[in-house]
């Protein structure tokens, strides 16, 4: 996975000590309801598009970034379903994150972009639409997670954000 140049920078100075960083993670459906996702390099597991924001950058954006760059897919982003942190992470290399994890909801552009699907980076070995009763069997347990904080802010009504109590 390449490391942001300004967390590089920011690894120079604290080496493997654990960084607080933003991500987002993000479910685009289609018009017929299956969810864009892709099988991850560094695991072999399929996972939703996430992706660290970058400093100034609206967390917004850098979710409809993530997924452009990740699948070559352009979405309009729609709203802000959940809020989570994740469990520290401890990488190969030594490096210790914990992610702020703000979870989106998108749609594609067009049905061109739906069929644009495609790998668009080094991230990731193949990309692929899923119905939400034939979601893949190796689904990381990540993406399960946010998957149930969306059916818990998408039945709860009120239209705010949830907030993960785990």
């Amino acid at each position: 996975m390449p490391i942001p140049p300004y967390i590089a920078g920011l690894r120079s100075l604290v080496g493997h000590e654990l960084l607080w960083l933003p991500g987002v993670t993000v479910v685009v459906r289609d018009d017929v309801g299956r969810h864009l996702m892709a099988r991850r390099r560094d695991t072999g597991r399929w996972a939703l598009i996430s992706g660290i924001v970058d400093p100034g950058e609206e967390p917004a954006v850098a979710a409809a970034r993530e997924v452009a760059e990740e699948t070559c897919v352009d979405v309009v982003v729609q709203q802000l379903a959940a809020v989570s942190t994740t469990p520290e992470m401890a990488y190969p290399n030594g490096d210790r994150s914990v992610y702020l994890d703000l979870l989106f909801t998108a749609r594609p552009v067009s049905r061109e972009a739906v069929e644009a699907a495609a790998v668009g980076d080094d991230e990731n070995l193949e990309v692929g639409w899923f119905a939400p009763d034939a979601l893949p069997g190796d689904l990381m347990a990540s993406s399960r997670f946010r998957l149930g904080l969306l059916e818990r802010f998408e039945t709860g009504g009120s239209g705010a954000a949830v907030f993960s109590t785990t």
